[in-house]
């Protein structure tokens, strides 16, 4: 038995009912997983950026030390020595510097003849500690 036209017109399927919004609900579920994944890249690379940063300040701070034990040789040179540091200003006001400068952060200094080492730890909140090491060497001859 056929329905007239008309009849089919009026009253659509009963399986396409609803069709529609279930569309508009995957639709969003994609673009909310689509939010979320920007939203996690944002916060990746925000803290790279952080952490490259600090890096950058630690090697500055290092180089700076290195420039300031050059000006200052050769008969202070053992001075910069952790051990010794704090008893001398340039030294003890560069590592306020890196406390201030870095999260946690602490240097030690070995001097050791002409061969001085220069290591920069500091701890961000919720991470593990980094560190920056350099070496170098200043000749103790000169004016």
């Amino acid at each position: 038995m056929n329905r007239p036209l008309s009849s089919q017109l009026r009253h659509p399927r009963r399986s396409a009912r609803g069709f529609m919004l279930l569309e508009a609900l995957v639709a969003l579920l994609i673009f909310s997983f689509g939010v979320l994944g920007v939203v996690g890249l944002q916060a990746t690379m925000t803290q790279a950026q952080t952490t490259s940063k600090l890096r950058a300040e630690a090697a500055f701070l290092a180089n700076q030390l290195i420039g300031t034990m050059w000006s200052d040789r050769p008969a202070n040179l053992p001075n910069y020595a952790t051990a010794s540091c704090g008893g001398y200003d340039r030294c003890s006001d560069w590592a306020a510097r890196v406390a201030a400068a870095l999260p946690s952060g602490t240097a030690t200094v070995d001097v050791a003849t002409t061969n001085v080492t220069i290591s920069i730890q500091w701890t961000k909140s919720n991470e593990e500690p980094h560190t920056f090491t350099t070496s170098t060497a200043i000749a103790m001859n000169g004016p």
